[in-house]
């Protein structure tokens, strides 16, 4: 696997190192050892898959806080997406500065999210589909969001009029 630094501390672009044959290719996407080599300690406890029937779907900006705080390695599995961090710890020097970059099925890319950070996406074609690795089980009570569109940060969005869940429509802009 390949690490790609992103400008936000602790936050990674991973590309598998295809070996291909004439049957097709083979990759690795998960090596605790490789991510260790890059000071990345990550235990999964959970997968999840979400699933969006329409292009300029948008989820998110979410995170958990506290204990229940996790890190993430988002791959799109099928179709396409536009995938943002945004920084959100306290005393960092890129706080509230925000990274994206394409996921496809076709590229194969993937993102490390670390602790601290809030994670959307918004897809670029229809029927695209986004598997997470969790390091933490998902707790209601520590869940958050921050609002896709907050002018502070200034996230620039591709396509056209996002598809959003009532939830995050509904999400604070940032006060401090």
């Amino acid at each position: 696997m390949r690490f790609e630094k992103t400008g936000l501390e602790g936050a990674w672009v991973i590309e598998p190192e295809p070996v291909a044959d004439a049957r097709g290719m083979f990759a690795r996407t998960f090596c605790e050892r490789e991510l260790a080599a890059q000071g990345l300690e990550f235990r999964m406890v959970q997968c999840n898959t979400s699933f969006n029937a329409k292009r300029d779907t948008l989820r998110g900006l979410h995170y958990q806080e506290g204990r229940d705080a996790e890190q993430r390695i988002v791959r799109c599995t099928s179709g396409a997406i536009y995938d943002v961090i945004v920084d959100l710890r306290p005393g960092s020097p890129t706080r509230l500065k925000w990274f994206g970059a394409e996921l496809s099925a076709r590229n194969r890319r993937m993102l490390f999210v670390p602790i601290g950070f809030a994670h959307g996406f918004k897809t670029l074609e229809d029927e695209s589909e986004v598997f997470y690795l969790m390091s933490q089980f998902y707790a209601a009570e520590a869940a958050r969001g921050v609002r896709w569109d907050d002018p502070r940060l200034a996230i620039r969005w591709p396509g056209g009029t996002p598809i959003l869940s009532e939830r995050d429509r509904g999400y604070p802009l940032l006060t401090a």
